[in-house]
């Protein structure tokens, strides 16, 4: 049964009052939001109004730029509404970029406006944070298309690209989550645990829950216990949204409590391992649904139910196809400004460099990990994604990372010396030896990028133990 009845009965429309109708409408008392306290439809609205007002005085109008450096808050939430109200296209810059790094985004987008934070962010694992944002006109450009969002992609296998979506899309993405099975309903909560700043948080976070009439809660902290306060402050049905990272997190609880309201968590990018997925439904009772996408176009499927395990069922209006193993997604126009790789996008397939597979006679789609990660080892075919897994589920492995440098290479997080040293024997039990990584590197940390992925690019490794540079 679709829902998209109760949301809107037909395709959604972005018309230039789009914030208005379909993010900012309803009763004025209705709760809608939670960065530390709750704030009401008046409230939000009156914050975006406030910042429209901060940003048109600072020249901005229809067809300018704006970049938002800021955390997840109120403020980011009202800066960008407040832009895409006046009709601005609003570049997301993450707040945990250094400063060398922002200039450089800054250099390479150069918007007429930059929002960012006053003062020093305070440490630990935050969902969110309580800011005074600054916004200050620079000798910027107006925005050189009709893009309504500009992120810069989260590089976790190389150099980041510019992504550009129009208003239209982020509506269409919207529809998307309207029409699918499993996601929440008007008058549930999320407890968001990505990021507001990247498509996850962004889209399936922060505007769906808007236009949903979906409660949306960020937990003060990223840990276990502030998490689940945040779960069981409501007694509204709950769905946790996040990524691997934060199943791996939860389900370290030997014993969670009970938590009636709790009633799914869905993760994006990775697939959640399959003994940390046990372990997490084992723990908590609920289903684990997967869900996969890209900056380049939102949410493309999903296993909201945890059907179909590893497969996925296209979203609604997404169309799939297998090409030489390579998953492709048909879209009418390149997603890329700028500089960028001309073999991404033909044709109008967008090519995901994702290998994968598609049942003709199902439609499901199964990602089988990255495109580069099918190496040749001798002749022989390997997947590193195996060899990956496989390591991650030794006993005493915390996280791992297999990348391929002219011979298969590991980098893992193994606290325990015992289980470190035992290792490569547990390995020779479980893999043929040409799959076999020709060096295991044990480090205290592995490098992940702000969205929660693992890095995989072998320089950014490099930094992970120095010792395995050439």
């Amino acid at each position: 049964m679709s829902n998209s009845g109760w949301a809107t009965g037909a395709p959604l429309a972005a018309t230039p009052d789009w914030v208005d109708e379909l993010l900012l409408a309803g009763d004025d008392r209705d709760v809608c939001l939670h960065f530390g306290s709750p704030v009401d439809r008046a409230g939000l609205r009156h914050a975006v109004a406030d910042r429209e007002d901060t940003l048109r005085r600072l020249g901005l109008v229809r067809g300018g730029s704006v970049a938002l450096r800021l955390p997840p808050s109120l403020a980011y939430a009202a800066n960008l509404l407040a832009a895409w109200r006046i009709g601005a296209q609003v570049a997301l810059l993450d707040h945990r970029l250094t400063a060398y790094e922002t200039d450089r985004a800054l250099d390479r987008l150069q918007p007429q406006v930059v929002v960012s934070f006053s003062g020093t962010l305070p440490g630990g694992l935050r969902a969110f944070y309580e800011v005074a944002d600054v916004a200050e006109a620079r000798d910027g450009r107006p925005a050189e298309t009709g893009h309504a969002v500009v992120q810069l992609s989260s590089g976790s296998t190389g150099p980041s690209k510019v992504i550009a979506r129009t208003a239209e899309q982020l509506v269409a993405e919207i529809d998307r989550y309207t029409r699918m099975d499993g996601v929440p309903l008007p008058g549930e909560r999320v407890v968001l645990l990505a990021s507001v700043v990247h498509v996850l948080g962004l889209v399936g976070g922060l505007l769906y829950c808007l236009h949903a009439g979906v409660e949306l809660v960020l937990p003060e902290r990223l840990t276990v216990d502030a998490i689940l306060r945040a779960v069981s402050a409501g007694d509204a049905p709950t769905t946790l949204l996040g990524v691997p990272f934060h199943t791996e997190l939860l389900a370290s609880n030997p014993n969670p409590p009970k938590l009636p309201q709790l009633k799914r968590m869905t993760t994006g990018g990775e697939l959640v391992r399959a003994e940390v997925a046990q372990r997490f439904t084992d723990r908590y009772g609920i289903v684990l649904g997967n869900m996969y996408g890209m900056t380049e176009v939102g949410v493309i499927a999903t296993d909201l139910f945890g059907e179909h395990r590893p497969s996925l069922t296209p979203a609604p209006g997404i169309t799939v196809r297998e090409l030489d193993g390579e998953l492709l997604i048909a879209t009418p126009a390149s997603p890329y400004i700028g500089l960028s790789d001309p073999t991404r996008w033909v044709d109008g397939w967008l090519h995901t460099k994702d290998a994968g597979r598609v049942d003709p006679a199902t439609g499901l789609m199964t990602v089988l990990g990255r495109l580069d990660s099918q190496v040749s080892v001798g002749g022989l075919k390997v997947d590193l994604t195996e060899v990956e897994h496989t390591l991650a589920a030794l006993p005493g492995v915390e996280s791992a990372v297999v990348v391929y440098d002219g011979g298969i290479e590991a980098f893992a997080v193994v606290p325990d010396a015992a289980a470190a040293a035992a290792l490569e024997g547990e390995l020779a039990v479980r893999l043929a030896p040409y799959k076999r990584p020709r060096v295991l590197h044990i480090v205290e940390q592995l490098p992940r990028t702000a969205t929660g992925k693992l890095v995989r690019d072998r320089a950014v490794l490099r930094t992970a133990d120095p010792t395995s540079a050439p």
